[in-house]
């Protein structure tokens, strides 16, 4: 598992490091400091399987850098990583395509939920800064043009090929040599994408939309 940690503060990336690996047994941290290096190391590691940034570093003004971050890299997931502490900055990073807002605050067990729940695909909102009436326009957004095919990432459409080849979740572990756990997670997120509720359902969803 790969992931981009951008921050400025040399102790915040430190202190979080820990957290990252716990997600998996293999995690490759990349670290950026501000948000041109986090754009260059972002195009050189484009299979990256979550990017997490501070909302104020170098090179960006807030929701600027969340735009500029998405505009380029739209298949990678997003959680950005604040201290500040207003609803209308939260609901403003998830209109801007963040899958998660978690406050530098938050701890450790908090961090790790929200990563799993944006690795599967979901959406994570502090619940003590948003009302579900406030942020319910924005994690559920209404699609006319039905499951979220272009929310998948480049390694999950290459665990739906292989789902559709008939593999198991230890046959493309070892194809890509992950870990079962992390292959689940990759598994769970396309079915959430798909609207489907197994494995079969997911891989003839996703021949009806075209996709090889």
């Amino acid at each position: 598992m790969q992931i981009l940690l951008a921050d400025d503060h040399p102790l915040f990336r430190e202190g979080v490091k820990p957290v990252l690996l716990k997600l998996d047994a293999q995690v490759e941290i990349l670290e950026a400091i501000d948000y041109p290096s986090a754009y260059a190391i972002t195009a050189q590691h484009t299979e990256m399987d979550l990017a997490l940034l501070d909302l104020n570093m170098p090179g960006g003004t807030g929701i600027e850098g969340i735009t500029q971050f998405r505009a380029r890299f739209p298949h990678i997931p997003l959680i950005v990583l604040s201290a500040a502490d207003r609803p209308d900055e939260v609901r403003q990073v998830l209109a801007a395509g963040a899958m998660g807002y978690i406050s530098k605050a938050s701890a450790p067990a908090v961090i790790l939920l929200a990563m799993h729940l944006v690795l599967a695909g979901g959406v994570y909102a502090p619940p003590e800064l948003l009302s579900a009436q406030s942020v319910a326009p924005i994690l559920h957004p209404v699609s006319p043009s039905g499951p979220r095919l272009a929310s998948l990432t480049e390694r999950q459409l290459e665990v739906l090929r292989l789902m559709g080849q008939g593999m198991s979740n230890r046959q493309i572990a070892e194809a890509f040599h992950l870990t079962e756990g992390t292959v689940k997670i990759h598994v769970t997120a396309v079915l959430r994408a798909l609207d489907a509720s197994n494995r079969t359902e997911a891989v003839l969803v996703a021949q009806k939309a075209g996709l090889a």
